[in-house]
């Protein structure tokens, strides 16, 4: 599913990735843990196409993400990744409804289905009745939900959480666990978590380990 090899990633005399190799497989859920400094959200979002290593290549089903021009990494990442962030990102002028639809929009899905598609997502998340609500009018964890849902409309492949319930209370942060592996287990899509929370860590397939740069 996710096969990198030999990630390094320098900023100016900064070396934060010092080869980092790691295979994925599809519909597994990894962890990604270590201290802070460790290179973990770096690693994160050169796997997630949002930055590009200095060196090295990942290929994200079967595809080699990194070989491609930004227009098309653009593209691939619409299609095939779904982010979630500790800070749920939502657009504040628009509904939950019209938050989750925005990247079927962007991928020129069309409207209709797009909506039917998010509303169905917003149910299955337990957010029935409160699709037509601003974030501003919604909790913390209904929030995060919301996002999930999001990152779900355009059916990934892969799933990269950053962080996801850093910002949640306990509750929260149980009930957002659970719905991962109940995702995984529904979806068969694949999550590549990094995360300070030791009971998600230890709820994952795989754990990895990372200290200076490197996965140990």
């Amino acid at each position: 599913m996710i096969v990198a090899k030999s990630i390094y990633k320098k900023i100016n005399e900064l070396e934060i990735l010092k080869g980092v190799d790691l295979e994925i497989k599809d519909a597994e859920v990894v962890s990604i843990v270590g201290s802070s400094g460790a290179g973990k959200t770096t690693l994160l979002t050169i796997l997630g196409t949002l930055d590009r290593a200095t060196k090295g290549s990942v290929v994200i089903n079967g595809e080699e993400v990194s070989a491609l021009n930004d227009k098309k990494l653009a593209a691939f990442r619409n299609s095939h990744i779904g982010f979630v962030f500790q800070f749920h990102q939502l657009l504040p002028e628009f509904t939950a409804l019209e938050n989750v639809s925005i990247p079927a929009l962007i991928a020129n899905r069309n409207k209709k289905e797009s909506m039917k598609r998010a509303e169905e997502l917003l149910d299955l998340l337990g957010l029935k009745d409160r699709v037509q609500h601003k974030p501003s009018e919604l909790s913390g964890g209904e929030q995060q939900r919301v996002a999930v849902a999001r990152a779900l409309i355009n059916n990934p492949k892969v799933i990269f959480a950053d962080e996801p319930s850093g910002n949640l209370d306990s509750k929260n942060a149980e009930e957002l666990h659970q719905l991962f592996f109940r995702l995984r287990d529904e979806f068969k899509q694949t999550f590549v978590i990094v995360t300070h929370n030791a009971a998600l860590a230890k709820m994952a397939d795989r754990t990895l380990v990372m200290s200076d740069g490197r996965i140990v």
